[in-house]
C-alpha cells in the first residue's frame, strides 16, 4: 500500500481559488500552499491579496478581478493561467448574502446574487475545464450552505443561489468526471467570516447556532483544512458529484 500521507500531497498542483481575499477563501489559499500546491488568488482587494501573497511567499499570486463580470471573463481566464500555468483544481470560495426580506428584494441585488454565487463557478469552470481535461486530471471545489437546504429569514436570494450550487455541483460532476475531473461542494456551517460578521456580532445568536450543531460549537477556520484537501487532492479521486456538509452537525439535528 501506498503512503496513505501521499494521497493529501499537492506538491506540483496548481489551484485558483476566488474570494480569496478573506475568511475561507483565505483559508483555503493557506491551506493548499501548505500541502504543496501553488496559488493563484482572485477577488477584487488588491491590498488584502497582496497581504495573503505576502504571508504565503512564492507559492502564490494574485488577480484582481470580479469574477461576476463575464465581459471580463476570457481575460481573466488568461490572468490566471499566467503565474503558473492553467490551473489543476479550482475552489469558487467567492460569495455574497444581500441578507433581505422576500418582500424587499431588488431586481440588480437578485441579479448581483445569482451572478456571483451560482453563475460564475459555472462560467469559470467552463473557462478553465478544457486544460484539465487535457490533462485528465481536475479538481472543481464550489462553495454550498447551510441554505442549500434550509430556509433562513432574509435569505431568499442567497438560498436559491446556494440551492443552485448542489445541482450545479452534480450537472458539473455529470459533465466532466468521465475526463477525470471532480466536481464537488463544501456546505460550511457557521464560521467566522465577513459574510457572518453581523450573525458573530449578535452573540446570543452567535450561541443559539453553536447549540444547534452536534459538536456544540461555531466553526473555527481550521475546520475547513482537512475537507478542503481531501475533496482538492487525489484522496478524493472517486467522490464526485457530492455537497460536504462541514458544519459541526448542524444540519444532522
Amino acid at each position: 500500500m501506498a503512503d496513505p500521507r501521499a494521497l493529501f500531497d499537492l506538491s506540483g498542483r496548481t489551484a485558483c481559488i476566488t474570494g480569496a481575499s478573506s475568511g475561507l477563501g483565505r483559508r483555503a489559499a493557506v491551506a493548499l500552499t501548505a500541502a504543496g500546491a501553488q496559488v493563484v488568488a482572485v477577488a477584487r482587494r488588491a491590498e488584502a491579496l497582496e497581504s495573503l501573497c505576502a504571508e504565503i511567499g512564492t507559492a502564490a499570486a494574485y488577480v484582481t478581478a470580479d469574477v461576476a463580470d463575464r465581459s471580463a471573463l476570457d481575460g481573466l481566464r488568461q490572468a490566471v493561467c499566467t503565474p503558473f500555468g492553467a490551473p489543476d483544481i479550482l475552489i469558487h470560495a467567492a460569495g455574497v448574502n444581500t441578507r433581505q426580506a422576500a418582500d424587499e428584494v431588488t431586481i440588480s441585488e437578485w441579479d448581483q446574487t445569482l451572478a456571483l454565487n451560482l453563475s460564475a463557478p459555472f462560467f469559470l469552470s467552463q473557462a478553465l475545464v478544457p486544460a484539465m481535461k487535457d490533462r485528465g486530471w481536475g479538481r472543481v471545489v464550489n462553495f454550498a450552505s447551510l441554505q442549500t437546504t434550509r430556509a433562513f429569514p432574509g435569505g431568499i436570494a442567497y438560498g436559491a443561489s446556494k440551492g443552485g450550487v448542489a445541482q450545479l455541483t452534480r450537472a458539473m460532476a455529470e459533465a466532466w468526471s468521465p475526463h477525470g475531473i471532480t466536481a464537488n461542494a463544501i456546505g460550511p456551517g457557521f464560521f467566522p467570516t465577513e459574510l457572518t460578521q453581523a450573525v458573530f456580532n449578535d452573540e446570543q445568536r452567535a450561541a443559539r447556532n453553536a447549540a444547534q450543531t452536534c459538536i456544540g460549537r461555531n466553526g473555527r477556520l481550521e475546520d475547513i483544512d482537512g475537507p478542503l484537501l481531501f475533496l482538492c487532492s487525489e484522496a478524493s479521486a472517486y467522490v464526485t458529484g457530492q455537497v460536504l456538509m462541514v458544519d459541526g452537525g448542524f444540519t444532522a439535528k
